[in-house]
């Protein structure tokens, strides 16, 4: 035999293309394919969170936040099981975890261009900064948990800012 039927039931290669085309939680992970951006792809995920958060937040609260806790639950394992096939701890091209922190940002501020357009900027600087103790998980948290972690204190750090302007600021 020359190996010919081995090789047609093996699974194609794990290729970043072929996760977020073809598989469930590659398709989730790479953020329905936004995170396949040759350029600042965790920008690109943000990018998309922001007309997915429309309708999130036309939600009832209670809603709103049981689709957020399974949205992250899910991305857990998403961008567990998305990682682990590419064999990459922490693929840059895994943008679940953008879209999850980015709309947490959501949650506490006014539904306004001007703020989600705050929210995006200050989310994105420490996504990207990592000041501590973001940088400290990102290297400490291993799997799906520390992948989704580090964009969650990020958007903790965005809020310490949003928050209290919120309640400060006019309108």
């Amino acid at each position: 035999m020359d190996g010919s039927a081995d090789k047609a039931q093996q699974r194609p290669p794990a290729t970043a293309r072929y996760l977020a085309w073809r598989t469930f939680t590659g398709f989730f992970a790479y953020g329905f394919g936004s995170g396949l951006s040759p350029r600042a792809p965790g920008t690109m995920g943000t990018l998309l969170a922001i007309p997915l958060g429309i309708p999130l937040m036309a939600l009832p609260q209670p809603a709103w936040w049981l689709v957020w806790v399974l949205s992250c639950g899910f991305g857990i394992h998403a961008c567990e099981v998305t990682s682990r096939r590419l064999g990459v701890a922490d693929p840059g091209g895994i943008v679940w975890d953008e879209m999850v922190a980015y709309w947490l940002c959501l949650a506490f501020i006014p539904v306004h261009w001007a703020w989600w357009l705050a929210a995006f900027v200050l989310f994105r600087f420490f996504d990207i900064v990592k000041p501590w103790p973001i940088r400290q998980l990102d290297r400490a948290v291993k799997g799906g948990l520390g992948i989704m972690l580090d964009d969650l204190v990020a958007a903790g750090y965005a809020l310490l800012l949003l928050v209290p302007a919120a309640h400060w600021l006019p309108g």
